[in-house]
């Protein structure tokens, strides 16, 4: 570990007990769209590349940026070790991405002034069975922001009786917003 994670990990607090923990995927909480669509072209050394090259430019922020920040809020601490054991809301990014995107992930949340301290970064395989070791009470996902949290206009639309399907026709999970309890994990 360089310097700062050692720092990074030192103000971590080690359980969390009494905590809203958030777990949220790294695309709701930054655009990687331009880089998702080079992976989808290419592969995913030339996304990894790509990460690697951008590594010092702060990541756009993406459609559950501004809930995070609010959510983070809610500490009332701007990350330093000092509040640490009053926290109320944890945000962990979980994410299938690899771990050099990880480090572009948390470098932008850094740069944002957001402090993120945990992530979990499975290079293409599900993240679902790490959502009851992190003690998550909630997930956000791309779609799931994108399609049922934050922008009603653009919740799918009805498509006959029961059928729910977003506008694009690509399937989307039916509950928008899953507490863990609820996604057999």
């Amino acid at each position: 570990f360089d310097g700062r994670a050692l720092a990074i990990m030192a103000r971590m607090p080690a359980s969390l007990a009494g905590q809203l923990v958030v777990a949220i995927s790294s695309r709701a909480l930054f655009d990687f769209e331009e880089e998702n669509r080079g992976f989808e072209a290419n592969d995913d050394h030339a996304y990894m590349a790509l990460q690697l090259q951008r590594l010092e430019d702060a990541a756009p922020q993406g459609v559950a940026f501004s809930l995070v920040r609010k959510l983070l809020a809610f500490n009332g601490d701007s990350g330093d070790g000092a509040a640490a054991a009053r926290r109320r809301v944890e945000v962990v990014i979980l994410s299938r991405n690899d771990p050099v995107s990880g480090m572009r992930v948390f470098r932008s949340a850094q740069h944002y002034g957001l402090p993120i301290r945990r992530g979990v970064f499975t290079r293409g395989e599900p993240p679902w069975r790490y959502l009851r070791p992190l003690a998550a009470n909630l997930f956000l996902g791309d779609e799931t922001v994108r399609f049922g949290l934050l922008r009603p206009s653009a919740r799918p639309r009805e498509r006959g009786p029961g059928a729910w399907a977003p506008p694009s026709g690509r399937a989307t999970p039916r509950t928008p917003l899953h507490p863990v309890g609820g996604v057999g994990v």
